[in-house]
C-alpha cells in the first residue's frame, strides 16, 4: 500500500480526505466483517445524553475510549462496538417541566402522562444529529446506527436481571448512608444533580429551639 504524500501539510484537509475515504470504502464496517470467526471483543460505549451539546470533554473522552477497540482490532479480533444513549436522569424532566411551565403535580391533570413521556423522550434525544456530524468528525469508530437506549424497556429489564444475578451471589447488600434528597421532585439526588444550575436557594426559615 502506497501512502500519499503531503508536500504541504494542511490538517484540516488531510482529515477531510482521510474521513471521506473511511466513509467511501466502508473501513470501519470491513475493520469488523474481515474479522468474523475470530476472537470476540465487545465494547460498549459509555453512553452520553444527547439532551446537551458535546464538549471538548466528551472529544477527548472518545479519543482515550476509541484506543482500546482499535488496540484489540490490530491485534487480531472482532470487536463490535456499540453506541449507546444515556436517557435517565432528573435534570431531563426538570428541563422539561420548565419548557411547558408545569410542576410534577400537573403530571395527569394539565397534561397526561403519555404527553410527559412523550415530551421527555424527544428532549433527551434532542441533539442526536449534532452528536452524530462529532462523532464522524473526531474518527471515533463506533455503530450509531443501532444504539442502546436506556429508557428501552429490553435495556432496564437487561440491568434488572444483572442485579438480580450479582444478588444471588451474595455481591450486593443492604445498608444505610446519608442522601441528598429533593422534597420537590420527591428523590434522592445524585451528586451530578446537585451541580445542576438552581439545586442550592437561600431561604428563611424560621424555628424555635429550647
Amino acid at each position: 500500500m502506497k501512502f500519499a504524500e503531503y508536500k504541504g501539510l494542511d490538517l484540516p484537509k488531510v482529515a477531510e480526505e482521510t474521513l471521506a475515504y473511511w466513509k467511501e470504502n466502508e473501513i470501519f464496517e470491513k475493520s469488523v466483517s474481515s474479522k468474523e470467526g475470530r476472537p470476540s471483543y465487545v465494547f460498549y460505549e459509555g453512553p452520553p445524553s444527547a439532551n446537551g451539546m458535546p464538549g471538548i470533554h466528551h472529544v477527548m473522552a472518545r479519543t482515550i475510549k476509541d484506543i482500546f477497540p482499535r488496540y484489540k482490532t490490530m491485534k487480531g479480533f472482532q470487536v463490535k462496538r456499540k453506541a449507546g444513549w444515556d436517557t435517565h436522569g432528573l435534570p431531563i424532566e426538570l428541563g422539561v417541566e420548565k419548557e411547558l411551565g408545569i410542576t410534577k403535580e400537573d403530571i395527569g391533570v394539565k397534561i397526561s402522562v403519555e404527553e410527559y413521556n412523550a415530551a421527555c423522550k424527544e428532549a433527551v434525544m434532542r441533539y442526536t444529529d449534532v452528536w452524530n456530524r462529532m462523532t464522524e468528525q473526531v474518527g471515533y469508530w463506533v455503530d450509531m446506527n443501532d444504539p442502546y437506549i436506556t429508557y428501552k424497556p429490553k435495556y432496564m429489564e437487561s440491568v434488572w436481571w444483572l442485579l438480580k444475578q450479582i444478588y444471588n451471589k451474595g455481591l450486593i447488600y443492604k445498608g444505610y448512608t446519608i442522601q441528598p434528597y429533593s422534597p420537590k421532585a420527591g428523590t434522592g439526588l445524585s451528586s451530578h444533580e446537585l451541580n445542576q444550575p438552581g439545586t442550592y436557594q437561600d431561604v428563611t426559615d424560621t424555628t424555635a429551639v429550647a
